[in-house]
């Protein structure tokens, strides 16, 4: 089984931390990690991108939402809201939405931002309000991950978060990398126990 860890990242700490939620999946017995991304948003209304990016993981479609078991969703922090390209990615599922077909399926959220107080919580907030109004189950992080109470950087029990730098250049700490492979593994837990259903 699949479990869906889709991102966006303009400087590559998000895309690291999606990588380490894909180990935590994968430390699951029988589970996988599905890493896909999503392209940027044009300010030009006509251009596109192509269908396949020039490197890294390839584009999300609405089949990789149907056919996971689980998702993990990743974003950079923008004014404490989650990027556009990630935004207009879900703005475009009302027909997934519809169907029910994300309904009953666990996910969880990550982020990264440039200040330590950035705007990391309302970003995982805003990150879930769209899973919720697909009637999805949010799955959080809790304080028996030690993590969330030693990290000097970011963690929260929304979901991991990292404090990247003013020029995006701090790497991740430890505990962050735990935490991000504490929520892929917790997800990934979920789907596999209500699959067994």
């Amino acid at each position: 089984m699949d479990i869906l860890v889709l991102y966006y990242s303009r400087h590559g700490a998000t895309a690291e931390m999606a990588r380490h939620v894909c180990r935590g999946v994968e430390s699951v017995h029988g589970m996988s990690a599905r890493l896909r991304t999503v392209p940027a948003v044009s300010t030009v209304a006509e251009a596109t991108e192509s269908d396949i990016p020039a490197s890294g993981p390839l584009y999300a479609t609405h089949e990789d939402l149907k056919e996971c078991a689980g998702l993990v969703l990743g974003s950079p922090t923008r004014f404490g809201n989650m990027a556009a390209p990630l935004k207009y990615f879900f703005d475009g599922t009302g027909s997934l939405w519809l169907s029910g077909v994300l309904a009953g399926k666990p996910a969880g959220v990550f982020t990264s931002t440039s200040s330590l107080h950035g705007g990391q919580e309302t970003t995982l907030w805003s990150m879930m309000l769209p899973l919720l109004h697909h009637g999805m189950l949010i799955v959080g992080l809790p304080y028996t991950e030690r993590g969330l109470m030693e990290t000097p950087a970011g963690g929260t029990p929304y979901g991991p978060s990292h404090h990247a730098g003013i020029n995006s250049d701090r790497r991740l700490e430890d505990a962050e990398k735990d935490l991000c492979q504490a929520l892929g593994a917790r997800v990934a837990d979920v789907a596999k126990r209500l699959q067994a259903k």
